[in-house]
């Protein structure tokens, strides 16, 4: 069957599907399930709802302080109860932005690639040392002030 080519709406836009090959070292042995694990909780876990359940447990925790005569072991349920889903958090968390701040740089590389005139050892600068990326901030300052001198100067001419 024949299938009509599907024209861009605009003709000088070029579609390329960029196709990763599968090789052993890209297969991953387990379907990367922390990964997944990870993102559920963080979206469950980030929600308003995820929220509104915190804010009522302490409110009824709070509640039942009177009951249990705000003894110890009232307050160590929710001492105990916070710190084991925040250490748990922090790896499901970290976890996520580990991967979101991976993607956003290869998106990056990606643009500074396909930038004609861009200095392309910003692909990697994630990699290198503070006393680098401290001299490259220089270099941006000293650019941005050479570009406020030209537009003070372009202003004093229009007046």
């Amino acid at each position: 069957m024949n299938t009509p080519e599907i024209q861009p709406k605009h003709p000088h836009v070029k579609i390329i599907r960029h196709v990763v090959p599968v090789t052993v070292d890209t297969i991953p042995v387990k379907h990367d399930s922390f990964h997944r694990i990870s993102q559920g909780v963080s979206n469950k876990l980030g929600s308003p709802a995820a929220f509104l359940l915190a804010v009522l447990l302490v409110v009824v925790w709070l509640l039942t302080g009177p009951i249990f005569g705000f003894s110890d072991t009232w307050q160590l349920v929710i001492n105990t109860g916070t710190t084991i889903i925040t250490f748990l958090m922090v790896f499901a968390i970290q976890n996520t932005q580990n991967r979101d701040s991976k993607a956003m740089q290869l998106k990056l590389n990606e643009l500074i690639k396909s930038s004609h005139g861009a200095r392309t050892e910003f692909v990697d600068i994630e990699d290198l040392t503070d006393g680098e990326l401290n001299v490259m901030q220089d270099q941006f300052k000293a650019i941005h002030e050479k570009f406020q001198e030209r537009v003070a100067k372009r202003q004093a001419k229009l007046q």
